[in-house]
């Protein structure tokens, strides 16, 4: 069993800090630990980001655990990694269908809120907005591209507070596609808003934090739900019912995954999005060692 983790771009002998705890426990489990050029990679340069990976003697499994790549540079290291004979317990297919919200969005529709996007290639032209918005009514909305929101930039570039306000809808696209720039990942996802259970405020941003749980996923079995935020902040709470977790996980393409779910204001629960297991983060006080141990069991 291998992990594969990003390497220090200061100190390429060594993992990326981040991952030091993980690193730590997939030694302690005897599993092997390599290091990838997760630049290289995102440049599109698999064979340099696997520069230090020998070719097996037989297929052997493998997880990279590592930042985030786009679904085409991910495919691109995943195919030079199966050149050396290891295979990343996801492929390219699954990878996408757990990074792109509109790949995600047929397995999870009926639990997360209603959403419509417009690919970039068919330009963000008002009407063309309009027009795709058409179903929410006036309801409000959040923006977001393909993988990520604006969210502390709310009133600026994230929060629609009408969708059929062809003012306030131009004004918050033009801000995000202004923030974004050349980051911008594949499009314009525009969601209902649905209001959330608080469990406070962000002690930075001042953002109001909702009542967020991270599930941990493996060939369907839910290994952890963790509190997404500071864990002292859900005092009393009760975490998502592990068979609806169960249930949605089921429907998901994907060996590994992450499954983030919020509590509705309003009582019962929504899935906020999906997340590659490989590149997804885990809360401060999640189990890693519990985690790293049962990927290096069952991958």
């Amino acid at each position: 069993m291998i992990f594969a983790f990003c390497r220090d771009s200061l100190d390429p002998t060594h993992p990326e800090r981040d991952f030091a705890r993980e690193v730590d426990a997939a030694r302690a489990c005897g599993a092997e630990v390599v290091l990838l050029d997760h630049d290289a990679a995102a440049q599109g340069d698999p064979q340099q980001a696997a520069a230090g990976v020998a070719t097996r003697a037989a297929s052997t499994p493998a997880v990279y655990r590592g930042w985030m790549l786009t679904p085409p540079r991910y495919a691109g290291l995943y195919r030079e990694l199966a050149g050396r004979r290891v295979k990343l317990i996801n492929d390219a297919a699954a990878y996408r269908r757990c990074h792109y919200l509109p790949d995600s969005y047929p397995a999870i529709a009926g639990h997360t809120p209603r959403s419509v996007w417009v690919h970039r290639s068919e330009g963000f032209e008002l009407d063309t907005l309009m027009q795709r918005l058409e179903v929410f009514g006036d309801r409000p909305l959040i923006l977001k591209d393909y993988v990520k929101s604006l969210k502390h930039a709310w009133d600026e570039a994230c929060f629609i507070p009408s969708a059929s306000d062809a003012g306030h809808v131009n004004r918050v696209v033009e801000a995000f596609l202004e923030w974004q720039g050349e980051d911008l990942n594949e499009g314009l996802v525009f969601r209902e808003f649905v209001e959330l259970a608080s469990v406070g405020v962000h002690p930075k941003s001042g953002m109001p934090l909702a009542e967020e749980y991270r599930a941990v996923v493996l060939d369907g079995r839910v290994l952890q739900v963790v509190p997404y935020w500071d864990a002292e902040s859900y005092a009393g709470a009760t975490p998502p019912p592990g068979e609806w977790l169960s249930a949605v996980a089921a429907g998901v393409q994907s060996r590994f995954f992450t499954l983030d779910v919020a509590r509705l204001k309003s009582g019962g629960w929504i899935v906020v999005e999906l997340g590659d297991g490989q590149v997804a983060g885990l809360p401060d006080h999640a189990d890693v060692e519990a985690l790293i141990q049962a990927l290096a069991q069952g991958a």
